[in-house]
This record gives C-alpha cells, sequence and structure tokens, in this order.
C-alpha cells in the first residue's frame, strides 16, 4: 500500500485546478500571464516530487525550498490576476495555494533541525 503524502497529493490536485485556470486565462486572451501562472504553479508539485528521491536531507529541504519559493511566484500571479480587470478570478486558488505554503514551511522546519 502507497503511503499518504499530503503534500504531494495537495500539489498535484493543485496544479490540476492552475492548469484549468490558465485555460481560462488563455480563452479570455491573458496568454502571457497564462504561461506565467502555468509555469510557476504546476512547477511546486514537480519541485515537491523531485525531493521525493533526494540523495540527502540537505538535498530535500534545498528542493521543497525551490518548490517554496514557486508558492511565492505563483502567489503574486495569482494575486495580480485578482486585481487586474478583465482578468477571471482565480477563485480559491490562493488559499489552496496558502496552504501548500505552511505545509512547505512545517515541512521544511522540521527537517532542517533533523539535520
Amino acid at each position: 500500500m502507497e503511503k499518504k503524502n499530503e503534500v504531494l497529493d495537495l500539489s498535484f490536485e493543485f496544479a490540476l485546478k492552475i492548469i484549468k485556470y490558465c485555460e481560462e486565462l488563455e480563452r479570455a486572451k491573458k496568454y502571457i500571464i497564462a504561461q506565467q501562472v502555468l509555469k510557476a504553479g504546476t512547477s511546486i508539485g514537480a519541485n515537491i516530487c523531485e525531493a521525493q528521491n533526494c540523495e540527502s536531507k540537505p538535498d530535500f529541504v534545498h528542493k521543497l525550498k525551490i518548490a517554496a519559493k514557486e508558492t511565492s511566484e505563483t502567489d503574486y500571479w495569482l494575486k495580480l490576476c485578482q486585481r487586474s480587470e478583465g482578468y477571471p478570478d482565480p477563485g480559491n486558488l490562493l488559499l489552496q495555494l496558502k496552504s501548500i505554503e505552511k505545509l512547505l514551511g512545517k515541512i521544511i522546519a522540521t527537517t532542517k533541525r533533523n539535520i
């Protein structure tokens, strides 16, 4: 039986929702922003996934810190969309992103204490 990994699961589900949101952006002809949101929003989970095959605890922390940086960038783009006229509302993506960000912070802090 595969062990449940909450941060991996949350980031994967978030990436799926980011893809749908970016399709909305493209329908609204917001191509450049759509690309930025898609890259940043899907790379969170990709980096968390990569961390699962790390070579050491410091490597694990490093990869998760990259994912945390991507959450910051995604937050920026989503807030920009939220506050710009003529852009589709990102809905609860910002709340979901905050959950991932908090969980990443806890995992990074716990792991750093145990290095």
